[in-house]
Parts: C-alpha cells; sequence; structure tokens
C-alpha cells in the first residue's frame, strides 16, 4: 500500500447504516416534490449533492446530503449552543494564548509532520503505523499538497498475529508524492489556511458553523464532533478562530473528559472524548496536561459487537509532531 493509498484509507467512511439513511432521506424528499412546481416568477434553487459526479456514496461520505426543494424555502433549522462541558477544551481556549503564532502568506506552505495508527482489515487484520510529512498550500486544496512518509513497524490486532506482508516497505520512504489526485469537500468542509482564516471568532458561530447542514440530533452531534477532528488534523487555525473552535466543541453534547490518554507517538495527555454509540467507539482530542497544546486524537473501542475489536482496544490514534510554514514544496517524483 503507497503512502497516498494509506492517506484515502484514513479518511473515516460511513457505515451500511448510515448510507441507508441518507438514500431514504434523499428518496422521501424527491417523492414529495415530484409532484410540484415553482411558483411563477420565483428563482428556483437548485439541487445540491456533495459529490454529485461520484453519486450518492459520494456525497453521503463527506457527511450530508442537501435537497432544495423547488419554489420553497428550506426550513432554517437553529442550533442553539448548550453549556460548554468540557473542560479540557475549555483549558485549551484559555491557553491558546501562550502558544507562538504561526502567519502564514498566500504561496507559503503549511508543512504538517505527524504519526499515525490505523487497522488494516482483509484477510489478516493488523495496526499499520506511518510516519508522514505533508505540506498543504496555504490557499487550495489538498490537490496541491504533497506528502513524503515512511512505513514504520505494524502492531497487532487483538486476536491476530501479524502477518508477514504487513513488514513489507518497513523503514522504507514513499515520497514526495502528490497528496490527493481530487479533493471534493463542500466550502464548509475546506481546512485550507486562506479558508478557516475566516472562520466565525464567536463560539456560537463557530458552533453553527460546524453544523453547516445538520440537524439536532445524536447523530449530528457525532458528524459535528468530526468535523472538529478536520480543523485539528493537518490544518492550523489563526488564534480567534482555534480558541473558538475549542468553547464550541466544548459544548456539543455528550464530550467528555479522559484523564489518561496516549497518542501515535507516545506522549501522555488528557482529552476531551465523545463515545458514539453507533459505532462502538470513542473519539478522543488528546491535549498536553500541562499546556494544553493539541497532542492527537485516538479512537478507542466501546462496544466489541460494533467495533468488532475488544473493549478497550485502540483502533486508530496520530500524533501531531510539528507544525511549520515553508515557502516551497519538495518537488514530486516524476515532475
Amino acid at each position: 500500500m503507497t503512502q497516498l493509498e494509506r492517506f484515502r484509507a484514513e479518511v473515516p467512511q460511513p457505515g451500511p447504516a448510515r448510507v441507508r439513511r441518507h438514500e431514504e432521506r434523499l428518496l422521501a424528499a424527491i417523492a414529495r416534490d415530484a409532484g410540484g412546481a415553482p411558483e411563477r416568477g420565483r428563482r428556483t434553487p437548485r439541487l445540491r449533492l456533495l459529490g454529485l459526479a461520484a453519486g450518492l456514496a459520494a456525497a453521503v461520505t463527506a457527511g450530508v446530503v442537501v435537497v432544495a426543494r423547488p419554489g420553497a424555502e428550506a426550513p432554517q433549522i437553529i442550533h442553539p449552543m448548550p453549556v460548554a462541558a468540557s473542560e479540557v477544551l475549555e483549558r485549551a481556549a484559555e491557553h491558546a494564548s501562550r502558544a507562538p503564532e504561526l502567519h502564514p502568506e498566500p504561496g507559503q506552505f503549511l508543512v504538517f509532520e505527524s504519526r499515525t495508527m490505523n487497522p488494516s482489515y482483509g484477510t489478516d487484520r493488523y495496526l499499520y503505523r506511518t510516519w508522514r510529512k505533508v505540506w498543504l498550500p496555504v490557499r487550495g486544496d489538498a490537490t496541491g499538497g504533497v506528502i513524503d512518509g515512511e512505513n514504520l513497524p505494524p502492531e497487532p490486532f487483538p486476536g491476530w498475529p501479524v502477518p508477514a506482508e504487513a513488514y513489507e516497505g518497513v523503514g522504507r520512504r514513499s515520497g514526495p508524492e502528490k497528496l490527493a489526485d481530487f479533493d471534493d469537500r463542500v466550502e464548509y468542509l475546506r481546512s485550507d489556511y486562506d479558508y478557516v482564516s475566516r472562520l466565525p471568532t464567536e463560539p456560537q458561530k463557530m458552533y453553527e458553523h460546524l453544523y453547516t447542514e445538520l440537524g439536532n440530533g445524536p447523530r449530528d452531534d457525532a458528524e459535528a464532533w468530526n468535523r472538529v477532528r478536520g480543523l485539528l488534523t493537518e490544518a492550523y487555525l489563526p488564534r480567534a478562530q482555534r480558541v473558538a473552535l475549542f468553547r464550541a466543541a466544548a459544548a456539543i453534547p455528550g464530550v467528555t473528559t479522559v484523564r489518561h490518554a496516549v497518542d501515535a507517538a507516545g506522549r501522555t495527555g488528557i482529552a476531551a472524548a465523545r463515545t458514539d454509540p453507533v459505532a462502538g467507539r470513542r473519539d478522543e482530542f488528546i491535549f498536553d496536561p500541562k499546556t494544553y497544546l493539541y497532542l492527537g486524537e485516538r479512537s478507542v473501542v466501546t462496544d466489541a459487537a460494533k467495533a468488532e475489536a475488544p473493549v478497550g482496544t485502540v483502533l486508530t490514534s496520530s500524533a501531531q509532531l510539528s507544525v511549520s510554514v515553508a515557502d516551497h514544496a519538495p518537488a514530486v517524483k516524476g515532475d
């Protein structure tokens, strides 16, 4: 598996239940509108699906399906921000001003160095580990990015021996190569610096941003928590937006504290966590217990049947080792 393939493999995929749920919502919306016609003289909204060219599955992967009803304004969903319940994220917000600030400019690159661990499913199961260094343009999507990486020795999946194939390529560098061939995320899921530097600086408005196109249920809360991950992992927000993000994330229903959490580099921290009962796992964002700098994330099994792994198993983890700014990205192999 190449480093680019591992990058794609690390993107979380929706489960069958979620796919069916969105299909049902889409078909129901289409059925409601089948006999209707837009009022004369009124502008007809466009039917907007994420990843339209890739079909419904791609839309569901992005986390939302949007159907505009001809001739009628879509009802606005209100997302009142609850009282923040996560002391970890509140402290991260309070400590944000103490960390040195980066000031990347258009034309430059943000450089992220990290370690990751993810499960490999197939005939054999094991946990593959990587070191990766990613250059992402300050302005532009992932197709303008570059990745360099190295496969690290694998870890065993509980109850499974590590197959010989898991050691193939260990210690071998695989880049630099193009990070992604396509990036079809919708506007509100972008994470490039040019976009995130224009996000709200008020927690309530940031909370509304996290819930864009979402409702007010447990599944929506899980998706909002997942979007927080998208703004923490290989993304850099200016201080004002970072503080707003931490305080908005602290108010997402179901967020708890894990006093002892270890990232993919073996560093111990304190985590803000949220359990996803559908997936049977607890998703944790780990912070340094003294400085409250973001360290990384991990997912821990809470329901063995749903996650298909023993309770307590760490299925995925990452460690953000450094974030810096560069004027150029390395040349891609073959260019």
